[in-house]
């Protein structure tokens, strides 16, 4: 087991009757902070444990997602630092260039202004205002929750040092050649006014039209289909399979492109498939990307027609239309000309969205900065091969690779105020310079810093060391990197998990960013629907707090996290949880206030009663199962399994067959009130990671330790007793086949029944009291008849129920029920013979109907048994 080795205080049984969450957490949580216990310390020689968190936006607040992989990152850091690792949690929040710079755009037009009104300067310094007054709400509510994050610690994308970092790597970047400026096709939004990547775009179906248009004149003419007809106005070819016999004699032609008086050339591309559609597709280099690499191919001009608030800019009658209102305007217009072929309306298709203000996304050629990720990609790709990189679950390492091992240079430069502005400087003679964070600003006429600010994802890419210092050789980069476990979730594995590896090792000569990726699920409501916003099934996880304490929600969501899968989660498993934590208070409170206590050493396993030696041998192989689970990062089997401990094996077994030993008092009950004292505070150690706070107040009740947070974690002392957990499993069967014969009967819980029990030459025999006063089963007196008796586990239990039930009743009302079962099997069984039924009905019926006759078959022995064994009258 384990010794504590902490500065004790006289142990108390002095609890409240009731546990109110409210009155504890807050008081608990800043105390805890108080004392330091989650501030790690860089020159300790204890072997070192990190994790940072993913860094929440400043504009966020909790939600269930959150919380749910902060519990368990919680869990995981608690006990490491139980297991004596010098552990670092390290807390921060992202910047979140576009959330942020759009909350107080808002505020502006509250006020009748825009960013420009105030201009760049002032307009960067409301926005520091905004975040100093609004900004990191989140941060509290993880304390609301019980987070052991080392807030000494506390880093912000946009503070000093990380923007430090940010310049660094960008120069680095820059100067071996993988970061550069082209023009390429990229997602933008007219409403924010800046290229956004494609986490940022969200897809849905949106019912727009498919519209088919005559392309050229008679022979030479074909037909092609577009939703988008507005940017025809921008084509530069019409692209067909070479292979496609339709269309060989036009290869190379040009044709008439309506509209306009321009004609455009039809060229051979085995991008094009011939079976989709009529098999010639339009081609507009600067608005889509297919169509970009086409032109690419065949070196077409790229011709922008719309501006960026999505407004077109070709001289002529759509001139200044928004894009939507020139898509109707250009439909006309081509059917005024007979150039519409066919028309489908409503069309269902995936469109892009921005996800901040949900606008429709626009593919625009532009000037970007990119990141030429090829050589990064590699590396971050090779280091999960050779196992330097270990995903967990593995089976999502394949979608790992399917990323990294394809993945496009990354747009890096975003058309806003607020971030990381790009460190590029333009001379007025056509010089470029990259500024790291030592070198001097050029000075002079002329020049000017590149207006765009980094992708967010950029600096975020350099969380796991430039948080502990980098590019500075500081004590805690020397100490904590690289970091042990990425705890995220699965649907940012390409977006987040892989700039982390790339950046990572780029920066730090190979070095892995984390030993272990620890891919999580998305919390789901308990039908298994995405929560969002907008749905009425959102909920806030501070409410639930609000109900039922920070350790019901933290508990629900640690049972559901089964690796990579998606968590299910309702208000009634939370209820569950709380009526857990409520049990875990109110026996932990009866069992000290009868006996139980860690006062001087463990007796002697001769010494023990054999339900002793069992829960003993039970705790270990407990601690044994708990160990392997977080390994593993089976967050809900080992949370399960400490439920079924505390709740099925202590409080429903041990507890109640121990009252007797305790209530008689003696040597025995002291041995009993030891053991009891040492699962208690084993299982309070086990369950503190997931549930600190209930744990906590109880266990430095019972032991006078100073905290959970700093004790021990349990280790299996390799005690197991076969014979006491055979002997126990057999008091248990006795148990339970008597309850269950007690509720067939219809009789209460607390209703005494005189019995006999037939022990001898049985284990059983030394647990007769015990089980005697777990079944209400009273002495059998002189008056004593057996109305019925159970043969279980080797030994025989007779009952006289002659005065406690009516027989007469029972029996009609058993006939009746009888007669009920009977009747659902022959209709179940002519259903099953009719064979012009069986052949109509789906499997799943025909299946469902052969459940139900198996049901009624089993109801009809169940209730044939009771009949038989009522007393005859």
């Amino acid at each position: 087991m384990t010794e504590n080795t902490q500065q004790q205080t006289a142990p108390t049984t002095e609890l409240p009757t009731q546990y109110t969450p409210a009155e504890v957490e807050g008081p608990l949580y800043e105390r805890w902070v108080e004392r330091g216990y989650f501030t790690a310390d860089a020159t300790s020689d204890k072997p070192p444990y990190t994790i940072v968190i993913p860094p929440p936006n400043v504009t966020g607040a909790l939600h269930l997602g959150h919380a749910f992989q902060v519990t368990l990152m919680d869990a995981l850091t608690r006990r490491k630092r139980m297991q004596g690792f010098e552990t670092l949690w390290l807390p921060g929040m992202d910047h979140a260039g576009i959330a942020t710079q759009n909350k107080v755009e808002q505020q502006l037009a509250e006020e009748g202004k825009s960013r420009h009104d105030l201009g760049r300067e002032a307009f960067v310094e409301r926005v520091w205002q905004w975040k100093d007054e609004y900004g990191g709400r989140i941060l509290g509510q993880l304390r609301r929750l019980g987070a052991g994050l080392d807030w000494s610690r506390e880093r912000f994308t946009m503070d000093e040092g990380l923007s430090k970092a940010v310049q660094k790597i960008f120069k680095d970047l820059y100067e071996d050649g993988l970061i550069y400026r082209a023009e390429r096709i990229i997602n933008w939004c007219p409403r924010c006014l800046t290229a956004i990547s494609d986490i940022e775009v969200e897809y849905q179906e949106d019912a727009g039209e498919l519209v088919s248009i005559r392309y050229g004149e008679g022979e030479d003419s074909l037909v092609v289909a577009t939703t988008r007809a507005e940017t025809m106005l921008g084509d530069t070819a019409v692209a067909v399979h070479p292979e496609d016999e339709r269309y060989k004699h036009l290869v190379g032609k040009q044709i008439k492109l309506p509209l306009t008086d321009r004609t455009i050339p039809v060229v051979a591309d085995e991008h094009v498939d011939p079976e989709f559609g009529t098999g010639a597709v339009k081609v507009t280099p600067a608005h889509d990307p297919n169509d970009f690499e086409i032109g690419r191919r065949h070196d077409l001009p790229s011709l922008t027609v719309m501006d960026e608030h999505g407004v077109i800019t070709v001289h002529g009658p759509f001139l200044g239309l928004d894009r939507f209102e020139a898509r109707s305007a250009i439909v006309g217009a081509l059917k005024e000309q007979g150039r519409i072929v066919a028309e489908k309306r409503p069309y269902m298709h995936s469109v892009g969205h921005c996800s901040r203000c949900k606008t429709t996304v626009e593919p625009r050629l532009s000037m970007q900065w990119w990141v030429k990720v090829g050589p990064l990609a590699q590396a971050a790709g090779d280091a999960v091969r050779d196992g330097s990189v270990d995903i967990h679950p593995k089976e999502l390492s394949k979608r790992y690779f399917d990323w990294v091992d394809n993945m496009h240079d990354w747009c890096i430069s975003r058309q806003l105020w607020w971030g990381h502005r790009i460190p590029i400087w333009y001379g007025p003679n056509g010089e470029v310079v990259c500024v790291g964070p030592d070198d001097e600003v050029p000075a002079g006429e002329g020049w000017t810093q590149d207006p765009d600010v980094l992708d967010t994802w950029f600096s975020s890419g350099l969380w796991p060391f430039s948080t502990l210092g980098w590019p500075e050789k500081t004590p805690d980069l020397a100490k904590f990197y690289s970091t042990d476990v990425l705890l995220t979730g699965h649907d940012i594995i390409f977006f987040w998990v892989a700039r982390m590896m790339m950046f990572g090792l780029y920066s730090m000569d190979g070095q892995v960013p984390f030993k272990t990726v620890a891919l999580t699920g998305l919390v789901r409501d308990e039908f298994g629907k995405k929560m969002s916003k907008s749905n009425p099934n959102a909920v806030d996880p501070i409410t639930w707090m609000d109900a039922y304490g920070s350790d019901a929600v933290r508990f629900t969501l640690a049972k559901g996290a089964t690796p990579g899968a998606d968590v299910p989660i309702g208000e009634d498993w939370v209820q569950a949880s709380r009526n857990f934590a409520n049990k875990i208070w109110n026996a932990t409170r009866f069992a000290m206030m009868n006996g139980a206590t860690i006062e001087g050493p463990l007796p002697d396993a001769s010494e023990m009663s054999a339900t002793d030696r069992w829960i003993l041998s039970r705790l270990n192989e407990t601690v044994a199962q708990v160990d392997a689970y977080y390994d593993d990062f089976q967050f809900a089997k080992l949370s399960e399994s400490l439920y079924h401990f505390a709740w099925d094996e202590v409080f429903a077994w041990y507890v109640e067959l121990s009252k007797t030993t305790f209530f008689a008092g003696g040597e025995g009950a002291k041995v009993s009130g030891r053991v009891l004292g040492e699962v208690l505070d084993v299982m309070l150690r086990l369950l503190h990671p997931i549930v600190p706070f209930v744990t906590d107040t109880l266990w430095t009740t019972l032991t006078g330790g100073e905290s959970l947070v700093v004790a021990e974690w349990p280790k299996d002392s390799g005690f197991r007793d076969e014979a006491a957990e055979k002997e126990i499993e057999l008091v248990q069967r006795v148990v339970t086949e008597v309850r269950r014969f007690r509720k067939e009967q219809g009789l209460q819980d607390a209703q005494k029944v005189p019995a006999r029990l037939d022990l001898s030459g049985t284990a059983l025999a030394a647990h007769e009291a015990a089980i005697r006063q777990i079944l209400r089963l009273q002495p059998e007196g002189e008056a004593f008849e057996a109305t019925a008796s159970l043969p279980v586990a080797g030994c025989t239990v007779s009952l006289d129920l002659s005065g406690t039930i009516d027989v007469a009743a029972e029996r009609k009302r058993l006939a009746k029920d009888l007669a009920a079962a009977e009747k659902e099997k022959a209709q179940a069984e002519a259903k099953l013979g009719n064979e012009a039924f069986l052949a109509k009905a789906p499997d799943n019926v025909v299946d469902k109907i052969k459940g139900r006759l198996a049901k009624a078959d089993e109801d009809i022995a169940r209730i044939q048994a009771q009949l038989e064994k009522l007393p005859q009258q």
